[in-house]
């Protein structure tokens, strides 16, 4: 097993963020066979699974960043990710999130990840403005976002994923 070099671990309360790990991929898959992944494409094969984990892993290697696995800060089990992406096809820079495990939910995860992760665009990516790409009926990833300080700011749609809203995340010198 080969393990990416330089990615940084990002430390929250409950959360290690780091990079994947090939034994990720089994938490990934199941999240994507499953109709939890209704939001974010899925249900899809192990096949298109695997695409999506290299997906997820090659953005490392192009961008020089990319989505951060959720990792709990015990037993390093991953439980989803979230973080900076920027694939071809988006409009521009955006942060998301995905709980893949159940137990993961419900726990104020995502928010914790999401929040430290867009520090980190902001901060060590130099990044001044970031959206979120959210499904237009998944209301607990709105609910999330307005809780970080994103506004609605238009609607776009995707080639394989169709319409998404966008939100826009406040400029990093209005946070405090």
């Amino acid at each position: 097993m080969i393990e990416l070099v330089g990615i940084p671990v990002l430390e929250t309360a409950n959360l290690r963020l780091r990079g994947p790990k090939t034994a990720d991929f089994e938490v990934m898959a199941a999240f994507l066979a499953s109709p939890r992944s209704a939001f974010v494409g899925g249900p899809v094969s192990r096949a298109q699974a695997w695409r999506s984990f290299g997906h997820l892993t090659g953005h490392w290697l192009h961008r020089g960043y990319s989505m951060f696995i959720l990792a709990d800060k015990t037993t390093d089990a991953a439980l989803g990710m979230a973080g900076p992406w920027f694939p071809e096809g988006w409009p521009e820079p955006e942060l998301g999130w995905s709980l893949w495990a159940p137990e993961g939910e419900g726990r104020g995860l995502a928010y914790e990840a999401a929040l430290a992760t867009r520090a980190h665009a902001y901060g060590t990516l130099g990044w001044k403005t970031a959206i979120s790409l959210i499904a237009d009926d998944n209301l607990r990833s709105q609910a999330l976002a307005r809780r970080m300080g994103c506004s609605r700011d238009g609607s776009f749609t995707h080639e394989t994923f169709g319409s998404s809203q966008i939100w826009r995340h406040p400029a990093p010198e209005t946070l405090t």
